[in-house]
């Protein structure tokens, strides 16, 4: 029965986040609340709730002060040479705008943290999309599967999870593993080359010159037209005083565009474009927050704050608490600046961890009621016996639907010495078992049980239900990938 209910439960909030009949946060909260009700255990929904917060709190707070510092060095021009090389290859043809935020994303996820490399590429490769009327979701399919990828790296997560799990080392597991991560990494441009050859039908082909002359002239456009419904407001106005008789030489005026009013003269969409425009605007030459002399500065505390990171000096969401505090305070040491440019995120902070907090219902619930046990030992006792031997092939298919519906931690700890175990009753390497173990993770990250996913949908404003609709397929085939490469080289 747990096993039937856990099933539709994540099957009934992916169903309904991809019909947008429910907000991503609306579902991760009152979706596993009703199931927790009907496996008979509502009572103790605010435990599983407070256990899923106390498990996600040190996730949530690493992504808030990770967007505010990253945030801050996008600010004052820490990337911007990186940024300018990607976007000087890209011009503004979409085929390379896709190639470039496959290799962006790619590069980025160097550091191994999902959230980081959304930002990054995002704030990048936004303007872009958004000036030459791309696909989005194109944008965030490419640089979430590519960063899933390059979640393998050792200091990435996965991986150490695998090591530990099975008492092996991380380098035997990753080192052998990465002929076919990169054949995986081939394919995820060898797909962005196909999606952008797509966009460029769609579009064609300008130069970036031409594209903001295209703005330019439809900005001028919309002036005129405003001018002259300006123009025939006053003459109306005028018109209707003499009118009335009243003898006042003076013209009131009235204007046709109304602002955050309710009348049916406000343009609904006048705060979204407000924002676009801004949003375009976030890696200007010369905004205001640039800090040119302190970029040596920022480069040694953000390779420091890697490197920190890399070798777990301090826990992460200590090392971003500490850096956001420095580089606020060194960047911007007046108050009012500072309250700007926090403000200025904290509507990404806000949205993420919202998220985060609400997926801490969803993941409470499945771990607290035992559907995920239930579930992960209905689908290991489905293996037939005679697939023994054959466990690492096994192992790699399942890490697909697996690490996509439950978290890094419930599959590597509680299924894969599961698994584990099984191969070696038939000779099977805990080694090819770990290794195959590593192949879900371009889908595992556009999980909804991935805090970072919201990061990337969130700045691209992207629903996560048109996200999940068009990376799943991809992200699923790039994983077949990495398997065939693995079996076909001997590595699994």
């Amino acid at each position: 029965m747990l096993t039937i209910l856990g099933f539709a439960m994540i099957a009934t909030f992916l169903v309904l986040i991809m019909m947008k009949k429910m907000s991503p946060i609306a579902a991760l909260v009152l979706i596993p609340a009703l199931f927790c009700v009907f496996v008979g255990k509502g009572a103790k929904l605010g435990d599983y709730v407070i256990e899923g917060v106390g498990n996600l709190a040190p996730t949530a707070a690493m992504l808030m002060f990770a967007i505010v510092y990253f945030g801050l060095m996008i600010d004052v021009g820490l990337f911007d040479p990186i940024v300018r090389g990607i976007l000087k290859f890209c011009k503004a043809d979409p085929l390379r705008i896709v190639i470039g935020t496959a290799l962006l994303a790619a590069i980025v996820s160097l550091d191994g943290d999902g959230s980081t490399t959304f930002m990054i590429t995002v704030s990048a490769m936004y303007p872009l999309y958004k000036r030459l009327k791309m696909s989005l979701v194109v944008m965030t399919g490419v640089a979430a599967t590519a960063n899933g990828v390059m979640n393998t790296l050792p200091w990435g997560g996965p991986t150490a999870r695998a090591a530990t799990a099975l008492k092996l080392d991380a380098g035997d597991i990753f080192v052998p593993m990465i002929p076919a991560l990169a054949v995986g990494l081939l394919f995820v441009f060898v797909l962005a080359y196909f999606l952008g050859l797509r966009e460029r039908k769609r579009l064609g082909v300008l130069s970036l010159d031409e594209v903001l002359e295209q703005e330019k002239i439809v900005k001028d456009e919309e002036q005129e037209q405003e001018q002259e419904q300006n123009e025939e407001t006053v003459l109306v106005g005028a018109g209707a005083s003499a009118a009335s008789g009243s003898g006042d030489d003076k013209v009131r005026t009235t204007k046709t565009t109304g602002g955050a009013g309710s009348g049916t003269d406000a343009d609904p969409d006048d705060s979204a474009d407000d924002a676009d425009d801004v949003r375009l605007q976030g890696l200007d030459p010369e905004r205001p927050t640039l800090r040119p002399k302190l970029y040596w500065f920022n480069a040694l505390l953000t390779v420091t704050l890697l490197t920190a990171m890399i070798m777990e000096w301090l826990p992460i969401p200590v090392l971003f608490i500490l850096g956001a505090a420095l580089a606020l305070t060194v960047n911007f040491p007046h108050i009012p600046d500072q309250k700007a440019r926090l403000a200025a995120h904290a509507d990404n902070v806000l949205n993420v961890s919202g998220m985060v907090f609400a997926a801490a219902v969803f993941t409470g619930v499945l771990q607290g009621t035992g559907m995920v046990d239930s579930m992960a030992k209905w689908i290991v006792d489905g293996i037939p016996e005679g697939m023994g031997p054959h466990m690492a092939l096994v192992t790699g298919f399942l890490s697909l639907p697996l690490t996509y519906f439950m978290s890094n931690d419930g599959f590597y700890f509680g299924v894969l010495p599961v698994l584990a175990e099984a191969g070696a009753a038939h000779g099977v390497s805990p080694l090819e078992i770990a290794r195959a173990s590593l192949v879900g993770q371009p889908l595992h990250m556009s999980s909804p049980l991935v805090p970072a996913v919201y990061v990337l949908v969130g700045m691209a404003k992207v629903e996560f239900g048109d996200h999940t609709r068009f990376v799943v397929k991809w992200a699923a085939v790039t994983s077949l990938v990495i398997l065939g490469a693995g079996i076909l080289m001997g590595i699994i």
